[in-house]
């Protein structure tokens, strides 16, 4: 009997062992060295906001070691071990090895990645902290961390990681975008807080620039203006001599806000809204194209998508700055002459890149103009704060001055070296410009004068509508061109002291959004009513017209598949848009997001893609107005609570009556990738331009990426040339990668893909129209087989630019609608 008894007691501390060595019990934030984690379990951080295990990106069936939130409704992945390396199967454990390294081994108990230490550990342990740091570090020195997550970034930066350098250890914290959304490997973008010269942060495509924030000044980085103190997170440069780092901390541990670069190269600021449980995009960048970067060349200054050069200086090439090819850049149009040249002040702008820069970090203003006057390679200095205690640091650029961008507000002053002639004017020639200034100055005082007397008398009528709560606009509502008239319409107008009070004074968690025309907030009206309203920005690439022009439009149009206007209000210079309120918010955010677009089934898209045609036909057939909007993009797409399509944005469009459908222009507007070649090129636009941009709309929601900054392994097609090589090889659904859609939606599927290739025809005239669309998108006869699509050859970014300089046309990375000035 007692013989039986050890051999139990001995089964059971034998099983016991087993268990706490080969299976760890779920919701731990701390394993030992002989705990081993599993495809299954996870690592929980104490305060539950991380957790760590193996997953699935996308519609991916590799396996991967990452960490993610905890209490976020859609897996949000913010850190890969392996991402290089994935798993086939679910075979893979997490373990120690000797002597006390972090590893992950596959069924074969082959390494597939490890987390390296400096040195040999006997008693190793590895913990999930909240803040999403995973740490090793040896029992017997609990606060010394031997490795850490925070170290080895992969496209999230988190709250008290940093971007940047650490000199004594030789090591650079950088982010480096997915592959794709399916794919967690390094991609082709990196963004990094450089320090050569004068720190800034780059976006690099490869090793080249594709963007730079502008030197640090102090307070935040020169060209990033929306970056400033928020209520949501504080954020620094850290500069000594042993780092230079950008980090960020969030100011309230129950937002949850983290910033990551896009496949696409984008970096883009995220919070967590709880209440419609989605991420929410508050901030981007690049933000415009003036952000590409060295749009202009030297010493030209890009501002709204249109390059100039400084006040002194001329285009280098003439002929193709006219053509619009501005690479050239600008030079003085008189030489310098060390000995006697003197500096010339502009003002609000993006300070130059600071690559080839020097910098001193205690000089005022004039000592930092004799230093660089005495350096004859110093070609302009200025002034920065560069802490908070006052430091102030001379800041000298000793090359050309690149990629430069006119601000409207917030921009900064630099000191331009410029020879003497052009400082002073001398003898008669001089006394004439006086002569002549001084007359054109008081001219303008007279006109001003004049100016300030009209619109008191006219400001005056506006104040008095709106006291009384809403009446006609006509006078204050004109269309965009000059041949046009005033138009009367019967418009609420809302007081401001109520979109105020509803907006809880356009308070930064009442932002939902941001566009071309400027920020988007939600509201609550008294009664309850929900509004999303739109702020007209004084940075805004728009403006007065287009507001007037969106009222115009949408006031006269009503459609299941338009969004609403409720009314606006123009109270001094605020200018606000009341629309109603889109609880799924615009179509971009869910179909190019790897999280929410898998929320995204196929009779989803294809209700969508069905909506929003049928609210083009009314635009351009039934309405009482015929619209062309011209600005037709999946940004400008709003989905309701049923996730009902709603056109929205007409600040751009233009109406004809009578039997016109289209029209040439000297103004090009709208978003490059979803421009038509005509109108992109020759100013030429129609109703048959707006179904070039439903095409590219509908190749994007069946596909699930952007035709902007689409790649690919095997060519360097976009994504209209990719479809149309897939469908003439008799393989369109190659296009669908992104989810899974059941076998009797496949008609349905190649016939949208099908469709959206006809759309987006290089001649317009083999374009159908929105009529015949929404037949071909309901019934089931035989499609013409489509053409060549347009701008079928650009994909490779040098030769796209070079391409697009010569037609005058400017793209966008995120794209936000452009407008350019040149006729066609």
């Amino acid at each position: 009997m007692k013989t039986v008894f050890r051999v139990i007691s001995s089964l059971v501390i034998t099983a016991s062992l087993l268990f706490s060595t080969e299976k760890m019990p779920l919701a731990m934030d701390t394993i030992a060295a002989t705990d081993v984690i599993r495809d299954g379990d996870t690592l929980v951080s104490s305060g539950g906001s991380f957790e760590m295990g193996f997953f699935s990106p996308g519609s991916s069936k590799n396996r991967y070691v990452g960490i993610w939130y905890k209490k976020v409704s859609i897996q949000t992945a913010v850190w890969v071990a392996n991402r290089g390396t994935p798993l086939t199967n679910t075979s893979g454990v997490v373990k120690f090895i000797e002597p006390g390294i972090l590893a992950l081994l596959d069924e074969s108990n082959v390494v597939i990645w490890s987390a390296n230490t400096s040195s040999a550990v006997k008693t190793p342990s590895v913990q999930l902290l909240d803040s999403g740091n995973l740490v090793v570090r040896d029992a017997n020195d609990p606060k010394k961390f031997l490795w850490q997550s925070f170290d080895h970034p992969t496209d999230t930066l988190l709250p008290g990681m940093k971007l940047g350098w650490d000199f004594a250890a030789g090591v650079e914290f950088y982010l480096s975008s997915w592959k794709s959304y399916d794919d967690p490997a390094s991609g082709n973008f990196t963004y990094h807080c450089e320090y050569t010269g004068y720190p800034q942060n780059v976006l690099r495509h490869g090793r080249d620039k594709r963007y730079s924030t502008g030197p640090w000044n102090g307070h935040t980085f020169s060209g990033l203006p929306g970056l400033r103190r928020n209520p949501v997170f504080k954020f620094g440069l850290v500069m000594n001599e042993n780092e230079v780092y950008y980090h960020y901390e969030l100011l309230n541990s129950s937002v949850i806000s983290r910033y990551a670069l896009s496949q696409s190269g984008v970096g883009q600021r995220w919070s967590w809204d709880d209440q419609t449980q989605s991420w929410r995009i508050y901030l981007t960048a690049p933000t415009d194209n003036c952000d590409f970067y060295n749009l202009c060349g030297s010493y030209g200054v890009c501002n709204r998508a249109v390059c100039g050069c400084f006040d002194k200086f001329v285009p280098k090439d003439e002929g193709s700055w006219e053509r619009g090819s501005w690479s050239g850049g600008c030079v003085r149009r008189k030489p310098l002459d060390c000995r006697s040249d003197g500096f010339v002040k502009y003002s609000g702008i993006k300070l130059p890149d600071t690559e080839h820069s020097g910098y001193n970090r205690s000089m005022n203003l004039e000592a930092c103009k004799e230093l660089c006057f005495k350096n004859c390679s110093c070609t302009a200095y200025t002034i920065v704060d560069a802490d908070d205690a006052g430091g102030r640091t001379c800041l000298l650029w000793l090359n050309d001055l690149v990629d430069i961008k006119q601000l409207s507000a917030d921009g900064q002053d630099i000191y331009i070296r410029m020879a003497a002639s052009e400082l002073e004017p001398g003898g008669r020639r001089g006394n004439m410009v006086i002569i002549v200034v001084l007359t054109a100055l008081v001219a303008s005082l007279l006109l001003l004068c004049l100016g300030l007397i009209l619109y008191s008398h006219r400001r005056k009528k506006i104040d008095l509508r709106l006291r009384r709560g809403g009446s006609s606009i006509g006078e204050d509502v004109k269309d965009l061109d000059d041949e046009s008239h005033s138009k009367d319409l019967e418009l609420p107008l809302f007081e401001l002291s109520k979109i105020c009070k509803a907006t809880d004074d356009f308070s930064f968690n009442s932002k939902i959004g941001e566009g071309g025309f400027g920020p988007v907030y939600k509201g609550v009206l008294d009664g309850g009513q929900e509004i999303a309203v739109k702020r007209l920005s004084r940075t805004s690439l728009q403006g007065v017209n287009e507001f007037k022009n969106e009222v115009i439009c949408v006031a006269k149009l009503q459609h299941r598949n338009l969004v609403k206007l409720l009314g606006c209000c123009i109270c001094g210079e605020e200018y606000l848009l009341i629309y109603e309120y889109m609880h799924n918010r615009s179509l971009d955010l869910i179909l190019f997001d790897p999280l929410g677009s898998k929320l995204l089934g196929w009779p989803e898209r294809y209700h969508i893609i069905n909506g929003i045609a049928r609210g083009l036909l009314y635009l351009h057939q039934d309405s009482r107005l015929r619209i062309i909007h011209r600005d037709l993009k999946a940004s400008n797409v709003l989905l309701d609570s049923d996730m009902n399509p709603k056109i929205s944005d007409f600040g751009l469009a233009r109406s004809f009556g009578g039997n016109e459908t289209g029209a040439n222009t000297s103004r090009v507007v709208g978003t490059y990738g979803y421009m038509s070649p005509e109108y992109a090129v020759d100013g030429l636009f129609s109703v048959k331009s707006d179904v070039f941009s439903f095409g590219v709309l509908v190749l994007e929601i069946v596909s699930g990426k952007r035709n902007r900054g689409f790649s690919h392994k095997d060519h360097y097609h976009n994504l209209l040339g990719h479809a149309w090589m897939l469908h003439r090889e008799g393989n369109a659904l190659e296009l669908i990668k992104s989810y899974h859609f059941k076998p009797e939606y496949l008609s349905e599927v190649v016939r949208a893909i099908h469709v959206g290739l006809l759309c987006v025809q290089q001649s317009p005239e083999d374009r159908p129209t929105m009529s015949s669309l929404v037949l071909m998108l309901g019934n089931e006869g035989e499609l013409p087989q489509p053409k060549k699509p347009g701008f079928f050859t650009e994909r490779n970014v040098t030769d796209t630019e070079n391409s697009l300089s010569s037609s005058n046309a400017q793209h966008s990375t995120n794209e936000m609608s452009i407008t350019l000035l040149e006729a066609r």
